[in-house]
């Protein structure tokens, strides 16, 4: 195995070890754009485990996170280590020039990946989210970034791709911080906006403090609209990948939607217990996804 073939299969090994939901939709891609995605895959998660601890599973717990000087140093590492890579100085984090040759290979546009480390970035100091706004921001640093240079990986057919893609990200990622919210509180984040409190008539103390009453109702209905806005404007992306691309939305959209019905069923008690949808069902909705499209996962509400 050659030196680049070597640093694909690393990223290969780490997505492996991950346990992630994005596991099946990338193994549906052909080879050469598998890879790349992999590549992509295994970025993130270096940035991810640089704030919040190297993880064995996705849905297991972390080594512990690091101290918030330690991570950022970490962090300005990687951003060092990329930015050298791509003006082509050699890397030795097999991860950096897998990366660095699917840049390369596919015009992702770098921006994108400094968004990355932008948005994990964010969570090294306690986290305000005043509004919506402030809500989207961190969305699109840490997931959108990620989706707009997927696409560019998979293959697009029209710039209208892009906002999808955005939208796709918010979705994804507000879905993440719903199923995510009791874990995000042990680390001492809370991602919902302070408008959206204000709104339901609790608060952010409240929430930290456990008091989980009639107004949590209501800031769970108002977070899940929100999301199930950004799902039908991201269904759109569908019409514009091409077919390589399409097969691993929808197989993607397939298994994040049936995670958010699940947050959607819990209602208030997605502020208490993580929502865990079992391996098997996510499985089952993004291959299912895959055939139907991301209009046949939107049921009656």
């Amino acid at each position: 195995m050659n030196g680049l073939a070597a640093d694909h299969a690393c990223c290969e090994q780490l997505l492996a070890r991950s346990g992630s939901s994005f596991s099946l939709p990338i193994r549906l891609l052909p080879a050469a754009k598998r890879r790349g995605t992999t590549a992509l895959y295994a970025f993130c998660r270096r940035a991810d485990d640089a704030v919040d601890g190297v993880e064995d599973l996705e849905d297991g717990a972390g080594g512990g996170t690091p101290e918030p000087a330690v991570a950022a140093a970490a962090i300005d590492a990687l951003a060092t280590d990329l930015e050298a890579a791509l003006a082509g100085r050699r890397s030795a984090d097999p991860v950096i020039r897998a990366l660095v040759d699917t840049v390369r290979r596919f015009a992702i546009p770098p921006e994108h990946l400094h968004a990355v480390l932008d948005g994990v970035r964010m969570d090294l100091t306690p986290l305000a989210i005043p509004d919506v706004a402030a809500l989207e921001g961190y969305c699109a640093r840490v997931a959108s970034a990620v989706g707009l240079a997927a696409i560019h990986i998979w293959g697009f057919t029209s710039p209208e791709a892009i906002p999808a893609g955005h939208a796709c990200g918010l979705a994804f990622q507000l879905t993440n911080i719903l199923r995510d919210v009791p874990e995000d509180l042990a680390r001492g984040r809370v991602y919902l906006p302070e408008c959206d409190f204000a709104a339901a008539g609790c608060t952010r103390e409240d929430l930290l403090a456990g008091r989980i009453g009639p107004g949590f109702e209501r800031l769970a209905r108002l977070a899940v609209a929100r999301a199930d806005g950004w799902y039908r404007q991201a269904r759109r992306l569908d019409r514009f990948l091409t077919t390589d691309g399409r097969i691993a939305f929808r197989a993607m959209y397939g298994a994040y939607r049936t995670i958010f019905h699940a947050v959607r069923r819990r209602g208030p008690a997605i502020f208490t217990a993580r929502v865990r949808p079992a391996k098997p069902l996510l499985a089952g909705a993004a291959l299912a996804a895959v055939v139907t499209g991301p209009r046949g996962l939107c049921p009656p509400w």
